[in-house]
């Protein structure tokens, strides 16, 4: 199989042979008429003068046939023979005023008359401002004498060199270009060869701004997103395992005691069993969550969904953990917000999930505000804490799964690290998006904009 180098440098040269074969055809016939007509030019305008002062000197036509009748001496082309000099080159009629053959040629014969639309293509010979003829130009094979077929000869073989010149400079500018043009896609293909031998580090180097250029682009973005994403994966599954391994040590651990007499069956034991355990079932649940997701196959049962009536609901849900917590929930809602479709089961579980994370982290005496607005064809809801928030460069990230920005944000404080990323994937399950806002000491604010019913 030949290489696509190979192939380019076959059309590149193809091209270019082609391409000066064409014009080396074309400039060799050009070049032959172009000498013929400059022939009969001079001829024409030479035997026109003589036969003008012809017929001043006879004062008719007759015995004019001597001036075409060629010598055989080696005078140059284009003089009459009645001029004393030889001419082997009139292709001419010689007609009166009025079109009729006074000396032939070709299929003409004398008394003929020429055809009108050939007399037009004639130089008329005028006398005292008078035409007394007609010289009409006749095509005749031409034969030239050595000089001017030498002449011809050479002019050829000027333009057959440069012919072979320029085909040689095709294939140099072949090889060339080909090797060019292919050297992006053998990076490409060397980088893609390593990436399927387990290389996500591989980066080629953007050349040009054309489509190769974008293609070098695409596959740097394609490997760092690939890269990035074994690399979650990698850190997600040890975070799944660091996390089902908290709970499972603490329920064998407890339950062996039990078992063994170290510590009494008591109640307070068996509910720390029972603890962990529903703390992992519901570690389990959200990973399913996430899985469900990721793989498209999220139910959502659209219904109509009316913002305020949700948040107030929310609201109501959330009472006793704020007072307990001697934190103020506030709703602000705007008034005649349009309706969502939306699954309220799933968004309820949006909200909760994001109001867990703010109760986790809002102090004692603190402030969360839940609010909803109209924003173009969107609907944001809101949900506004007075925690410490986040710092800057880390506020897209709390979004991932596992995710924790401080210590303040440990497991220890009942949350698995896949709330958000689970409220995330029901945003966009929904056509919607969910967005932080926050600053380092000043809380955090997540926005969750969702499509208005139509």
């Amino acid at each position: 199989m030949r290489s696509l180098t190979t192939k380019l440098m076959i059309a590149f040269l193809s091209i270019g042979v082609v391409s000066v074969a064409v014009i080396f055809i074309t400039a060799r016939w050009n070049t032959r008429q172009e000498f013929i007509n400059f022939l009969s030019d001079q001829s024409q305008s030479n035997i026109v003068t003589i036969l003008a002062s012809y017929h001043k000197q006879n004062g008719s036509w007759t015995g004019v046939e001597i001036v075409f009748v060629p010598s055989n001496d080696h005078t140059p082309p284009g003089n009459p023979a009645g001029s004393g000099n030889g001419n082997r080159f009139m292709p001419f009629i010689l007609t009166d005023k009025n079109g009729y053959v006074i000396v032939p040629n070709g299929k003409f014969k004398p008394g003929d008359r020429i055809p009108q639309e050939e007399l037009e293509i004639g130089t008329p010979i005028t006398e005292n401002g008078e035409v007394v003829g007609i010289l009409v130009p006749v095509r005749v094979p031409f034969e030239g004498n050595p000089r001017e077929l030498e002449f011809i000869e050479r002019t050829n073989l000027i333009l057959l060199y440069g012919a072979l010149i320029g085909a040689v400079i095709a294939l140099f500018l072949g090889i060339f270009l080909s090797r060019t043009i292919t050297r992006p896609i053998r990076e490409l293909t060397q980088a893609t060869h390593a990436v399927s031998d387990g290389d996500l580090s591989q980066q080629v180097p953007v050349r040009t701004k054309d489509e190769l250029g974008e293609l070098a682009r695409a596959f740097n973005k394609m490997s760092a997103e690939l890269s990035r994403s074994v690399n979650a994966r990698k850190q997600m599954t040890a975070d799944i395992a660091h996390e089902l391994r908290t709970p499972l040590s603490l329920i064998l651990g407890h339950a062996e005691a039990v078992h063994d007499g170290v510590l009494k069956p008591t109640r307070k034991n068996f509910e720390i069993i029972r603890e962990e355990a529903a703390r992992l079932e519901h570690l389990v649940n959200d990973l399913r969550t996430l899985s469900l997701a990721d793989a498209g196959e999220l139910s959502i049962n659209l219904q109509t969904v009316e913002p305020g009536a949700l948040l107030q609901e929310i609201a109501s849900l959330y009472q006793y953990q704020t007072r307990k917590k001697n934190i103020a929930l506030e709703l602000d809602v705007a008034a005649n917000l349009p309706t969502l479709e939306a699954d309220p089961g799933r968004l309820t579980q949006v909200l909760t999930n994001i109001l867990d994370n703010a109760l986790r982290h809002t102090p004692d005496g603190g402030r969360i505000v839940l609010s909803a607005k109209q924003m173009g064809d969107m609907i944001e809801l809101a949900i506004q804490d007075s925690g410490p928030g986040i710092p800057d460069g880390n506020v897209d990230r709390i979004f991932e799964r596992f995710y924790r920005t401080d210590s303040s944000r440990q497991r220890e404080d009942g949350g698995s690290g896949l709330g958000l990323a689970i409220a995330r994937s029901i945003v966009q399950a929904h056509g919607g998006q969910v967005s932080a806002e926050s600053e380092a000491g000043k809380g955090l604010k997540i926005v969750i904009a969702l499509p208005k019913h139509p």
